[in-house]
C-alpha cells in the first residue's frame, strides 16, 4: 500500500469528533483500520475508542467486532500513545473471540490409514 498519514490523521480527527455516533460495527472497523496503520501518535483516538467501547458495553459487540478490537488492543499495547483503559471483560472477550476465529479457520488435518 501507499502510506497516507495525512489522510489517516484527518480520519482520526473526524472519528474523534463523531465517535459518539459510532455503532459497534463502526467502532470495530475504525479500531481495526487504525490497528493496521498504527496508533502511536493518535492518543486522543485511542481514548475515544476505549470510551465508546465502555459506553456500548461488551454485549453490544459481535464476535467479528471483538476480533477487530483485539487487533486494536494488540497494536496499542505494542506502541502505546496513551494510557489504555479497556472496559472490564472486553479485552478477555476480544482475545477469546480471536482465538475462536483462528481455531475455526485452521484447515482440518487429513490422516492416511
Amino acid at each position: 500500500g501507499i502510506p497516507a498519514p495525512q489522510l489517516f490523521d484527518a480520519i482520526a480527527r473526524e472519528s474523534e469528533r463523531r465517535i459518539g455516533r459510532f455503532t459497534p460495527q463502526d467502532l470495530g472497523n475504525a479500531a481495526w483500520a487504525f490497528a493496521i496503520v498504527g496508533t502511536a501518535d493518535r492518543g486522543a483516538l485511542v481514548n475515544a475508542i476505549n470510551a465508546r467501547a465502555a459506553e456500548l458495553g461488551l454485549a453490544a459487540f459481535s464476535g467479528d467486532e471483538r476480533c477487530q478490537l483485539h487487533h486494536f488492543f494488540i497494536g496499542v499495547e505494542a506502541c502505546p500513545p496513551a494510557e489504555l483503559v479497556v472496559p472490564i471483560g472486553l479485552r478477555d472477550a476480544c482475545r477469546e473471540a480471536m482465538a475462536h476465529a483462528m481455531a475455526a479457520s485452521e484447515p482440518e488435518t487429513a490422516t492416511l490409514s
